[in-house]
C-alpha cells in the first residue's frame, strides 16, 4: 500500500534542466548558464536556485553510484575484487572513506542485514543532515 518512509535525499527532486550552451559561450569564464545576463534579481535568484538544486541532486546521485561501484568492486564473490585501499586509491579517497562507501553501496543494493550500528555509512547515530550517505570527502 504505502511505501515505507524514506530519507529526504531518497525522494528524488526533478532537477532543473541544465541547458547546454554553445562552445564559445562556455569558453567565456564570465558566462555561466546565462545568469550574468539576467536583469531581474527575482528571476536571477529563481534560476540560480534551480541550478543549485540540480547540481546538488546530481552530486547526490553520483555519490550513490560511486558507492554502488565501490561495493561491487569489493564484493568477495568477485575473482577480481579490490581491497578498500585499492578502491580508495582509484577514487582519490581515504581508506576509511572507501570502507564507508562500500558499506553505503551495500545498503543501496539491499545487501545489509538488520541495520546494525554504523550501518548508515557514517558511523554515527542517525544523520546530521538530509543526506543518507557518507559525507563527501574534502
Amino acid at each position: 500500500m504505502a511505501e515505507p518512509s524514506r530519507p529526504r535525499s531518497s525522494q528524488r527532486m526533478r532537477p532543473a534542466p541544465l541547458l547546454f550552451e554553445p562552445a564559445e559561450a562556455a569558453a567565456d569564464p564570465e558566462h555561466f548558464f546565462d545568469l550574468e545576463s539576467m536583469e531581474d534579481p527575482r528571476e536571477l535568484l529563481a534560476r540560480a536556485t534551480e541550478l543549485t538544486l540540480a547540481f546538488r541532486a546530481a552530486t547526490d546521485r553520483s555519490v550513490e553510484f560511486q558507492a554502488i561501484a565501490a561495493a561491487q568492486l569489493a564484493d568477495p564473490r568477485r575473482f577480481d575484487r579490490l581491497t578498500t585501499a585499492d578502491i580508495a586509491e582509484r577514487a582519490q579517497w581515504t581508506e576509511d572513506y572507501a570502507k564507508k562507501m562500500v558499506e553505503f553501496g551495500r545498503e543501496l543494493m539491499g545487501g545489509s542485514e538488520g541495520g546494525g550500528p554504523g550501518s548508515d555509512g557514517v558511523g554515527g547515530a542517525g544523520g546530521a543532515g538530509a543526506d543518507s550517505g557518507p559525507p563527501l570527502p574534502h
